[in-house]
């Protein structure tokens, strides 16, 4: 008999009762025989690739058992099990009864070791898993030991949370619940210090409902089975440790079930709970103060502590809960808390405000000196009436007023500076090293330049440095082998899958070749299907390519930036094209280095660019004459379509070159209908390169391609920020690409549109008019959220670009004023509040067409009130 290929065949068979009948009947000489094939056979079968793996993962139970049968030491078998293709197999529980089977022979002391050994790589799951109801790998042998050798179950959370879990997958399964569970008694005090545990408490509560652990913990201590107090006191110190609200909300719930007596309560706790906990655990703290109210249990020192902690809180819930609260408690008690007050004259509901300012007054008779002094502090913030209300009662002057708001200094934010060019060919391959540098524009133009530049130096050398990286970081797509890689790279056009082939090109210009003639296929495709500047860009390195392959090279490439914005510096091409000679340039890479000329050049150039003997250098010297090409006119439409069962709207900017361009350029400056989404959206990030003293255009293109901007969950807004910085005119496409911008559900997207914004406004070139236009129009068909719209300007305001704010908003409002008879969008009070922050930042004097209408009507909303403070800001 040969007892690996008995085990080998019972493992690819699935027999795993079998197998484990096998190995229990094996002597010590065979089991020393699997063990020595075992891991070998393991690691060759795992060279099979991914499905190989899914494979061996299928057959986990089997190799498991065979390993901690067969290997000697509990070190080498924990290490087994946890193998990441074994340490999941499918019935975790089945699959701990089997190992424990073989594994009854060991002595105690080794079980023991095995047991502390496998705690200690426990982990509890995180992120999501292909099988949902795996529970914690690893837990179940775990706990089999502990339950055998009788030792302490581990310390550390992992533990305890991998017990929730399986009592989660019992209930699911109907495998029994907690009472006579043997771990109970232990593990229920740490239960309540354990992090992790309310994921799946949360989930228990999804899949049982009413018969959940929480629910049976509570029948457990109704019946004695399990110490009330320890559960109590459990929940009340978890809530003093506070953390989020999903990680405190399971022990709410317990809490209620547990329904405490009055005395149980900790008062105290609860009270000092309120300033920080989280929402959920401060309504649960609130109600059962309350109770201990009733109850007698809340001093007065208690009482003014608690609600002083809720009016300071920033939810208006539970603001508008202290002041109902001390309206109802006897003015003598009352009076003692009325420094609570203080606070809620500042928040921006006028209704609360004023109902406060009726309690303080109600109270004043009551009292205190530190309370009449706070709400001296505070009467300050309020309007003129109120202010005189509350200074006839505590004392405070009547003529007192708020100090003038001060404006923040706007700046606009900088560019990261240019890393200097490649000095040798080492320097190069540590470029390409870089995460992300084939992606990222200027570290690919640094690499790029620094491929052409060194290759027309030493070509071999260039070479020779490049082929290890091209050897350890080739593309692979799915499958291998050369012509995979070939079939892949020839197909793929994104920028960083070009810019490998330039070097592939350089390493083996034959192969590059066979590559290039697969790329051709999928030229046609392209040609009807990429955005122009994306057809520039890969014009420009597949010429390069071309130029490698033909072993041909050239000093520099004309379109290298010199400046973080894209920009070339006229005298820098000038230079670049005098070091050709007669040569004429790429073509590609020529065009792309005049759309990176600044706006201003040296009038001194001209001479030069007209002594260049070449085809482009007169071009260029035209240029130069003409000083640059016109501007195309930009408008935009917002188009409503019937689909099937409900309306579409699209942004529909269009391009109007004006006549006599260049065929090339007057293809890049065309919206054509079939430009509707882009293969790779980090591309959009090249644009403000391509064309960076034409920001309207890369704006209109933005638009373009991306008519749901505030839900798009791609780097396009980075584009924008770094249009800002370019030249050339911005005005209806730039304002709508920031208008969706501040309206982005992502903060990290918005912060992006912000820092355009900003940057414009720094520079004294936002159009406002055009941004207040574009938002109306967005408000109005819902394209845009107006609280998100509402917190970025705020958020502009407050960092210094207060004029242009205000003159958005002065733009935006008449089309977002309700009309006689029209209920106010809701919303619409917060962003009347920035609209007055901005004015009186601004101090600025103007009307707004149905802003006095509105302040006329009578209530006490927060829309009106601020409309009303509006029209007293801008008519003052």
């Amino acid at each position: 008999m040969n007892p690996w290929r008995e085990v080998l065949d019972r493992i690819e068979a699935g027999e795993d009762e079998e197998l484990a009948r096998f190995l229990n009947g094996l002597n010590d000489l065979g089991r020393r025989a699997v063990a020595m094939r075992l891991p070998a056979h393991l690691t060759e079968e795992l060279r099979g690739g991914v499905e190989a793996r899914w494979e061996i993962e299928g057959l986990a139970p089997g190799y498991r058992l065979a390993g901690a049968a067969c290997f000697t030491g509990a070190r080498q078998v924990a290490t087994w099990l946890n193998r990441r293709e074994l340490r999941r197999p499918v019935d975790a529980e089945r699959d701990a009864r089997r190992i424990m089977s073989v594994l009854r022979g060991r002595s105690v002391e080794w079980r023991r070791e095995l047991a502390l050994r496998l705690a200690d790589r426990l982990r509890p799951r995180t992120g999501r898993s292909r099988r949902g109801d795996e529970g914690m790998p690893g837990w179940d042998l775990t706990a089999a030991l502990v339950a055998e050798t009788g030792i302490e179950p581990p310390g550390g959370d992992a533990f305890v949370v991998g017990w929730v879990w399986r009592l989660v997958l019992r209930r699911r399964w109907n495998r029994g619940g907690l009472d006579g569970d043997p771990l109970l008694d232990l593990l229920v005090p740490r239960l309540f210090t354990a992090q992790g545990v309310a994921g799946p408490l949360a989930l228990d509560e999804r899949w049982n409902s009413g018969l959940s652990i929480l629910a049976e913990l509570a029948v457990l201590a109704d019946e004695g089975k399990v110490a009330r107090a320890t559960l109590v006191g459990g929940c009340a110190g978890r809530f003093l440790a506070d953390g989020p609200a999903e990680e405190i909300a399971p022990f709410v719930r317990l809490w209620r079930l547990l329904a405490p007596e009055p005395d149980e309560l900790p008062v105290l706790d609860f009270v000092r709970l309120l300033p920080r906990a989280s929402s959920p655990l401060a309504r649960l703290a609130l109600e059962e103060l309350g109770r201990a109210e009733d109850a007698g249990l809340l001093d007065d020192d208690l009482f003014a502590e608690a609600v002083g902690a809720l009016a300071y809180r920033r939810e208006k819930t539970f603001v508008r809960a202290a002041v109902r609260w001390l309206a109802r408690t006897p003015a003598p008690r009352g009076g003692g808390a009325v420094r609570a007050l203080a606070p809620v004259f500042e928040v921006d509901t006028p209704a609360l405000r004023e109902r406060a300012v009726r309690l303080a007054l109600t109270l004043a008779p009551h009292a205190g000196a530190a309370g009449r002094e706070a709400i001296r502090a505070a009467a300050v913030l309020l309007p003129s009436g109120l202010r005189e209300q509350v200074a006839a009662a505590y004392g405070a002057s009547a003529g007192a007023e708020p100090e003038p708001p001060v404006a923040a200094v706007l700046r606009a934010s900088a560019l990261p500076a240019l890393a200097p060019p490649p000095a040798a060919p080492i320097e190069v391959v540590a470029a390409l090293r870089e995460p992300g540098a084939p992606e990222e524009p200027h570290a690919c133009e640094r690499v790029l330049a620094g491929l052409a530049a060194l290759a027309h130096r030493d070509r071999d050398a260039m070479a020779a440095a490049l082929r290890p990286w091209w050897a350890r970081h080739l593309p692979v797509p799915g499958g291998s082998g050369p012509h995979v890689y070939d079939h892949y790279l020839g197909y793929d056009r994104g920028v960083h899958t070009l810019l490998a082939r330039c070097v592939l090109a350089l390493v083996d210009p034959e192969r590059s070749r066979e590559v290039s003639a697969v790329s051709a296929e999928s030229d046609a495709y392209h040609a009807a299907h990429d955005w122009p500047p994306q057809i520039l860009l890969r014009r420009r390195l597949e010429e390069v390519i071309a130029l490698f392959e033909r072993g041909r090279s050239v000093p520099a490439l004309l379109a290298t930036p010199t400046e973080p914005t894209g920009h070339v510096a006229a005298a820098v091409l000038v230079e670049r094209m005098e070091a050709l000679g007669n040569a004429e340039p790429l073509p590609a890479d020529f065009e792309q280095a005049l759309l990176r000329l600044p706006r201003q050049t040296d009038p001194g150039l001209l001479a030069r660019a007209e002594r260049l003997p070449t085809r482009a250098g007169r071009t260029l010297a035209a240029w130069l004459r003409a000083g640059g090409w016109p501007d195309p006119a930009v408008t935009w439409e917002l188009r409503e379509e019937r689909a099937a069962y409900t309306w579409t709207r699209q942004l529909l900017p269009t391009i109007e070159p004006p006549a006599g361009l260049p065929g090339w350029l007057a293809e890049l400056w065309t919206l054509k209908p079939r430009h509707v989404s882009l293969s790779y959206p980090r591309d959009a990030i090249w644009w403000p390169m391509i064309m960076p003293s034409h920001r309207e255009i890369v704006a209109t293109a933005l638009v373009r391609c991306m008519p749901l901007l505030p839900e798009a969950n791609d780097v396009r807004t980075d584009a924008l920020a770094a249009l800002a910085h370019g030249e050339g005119p911005v005005g209806t496409a730039t304002a709508l690409a920031i208008a969706g911008g501040l309206g982005h559900r992502r903060d990290a997207r918005r912060a992006a549109a912000l820092d355009a914004a900003r940057t414009l406004a720094a520079r004294g070139q936002l159009p406002a008019g055009d941004l207040g236009r574009a938002l109306a129009k967005l408000l109005r068909h819902r394209l845009v959220p107006l609280k998100r719209i509402t917190g970025s300007l705020g958020e502009l305001t407050e960092t210094g670009a207060h004029t242009e704010v205000w003159h958005a908003l002065a733009a935006a409002l008449p089309s977002l004023l309700p009309g006689p008879g029209e209920r106010p969008r809701a919303g619409l009070g917060d962003l009347l509040g920035v609209g007055v922050r901005a004015a009186a930042l601004a101090g600025t004097r103007s009307e707004i067409a149905g802003l006095a209408e509105m302040a006329a009507r009578k209530g006490s909303s927060l829309v009106l009130y601020e409309a009303r403070r509006l029209h007293e800001a801008i008519s003052a």
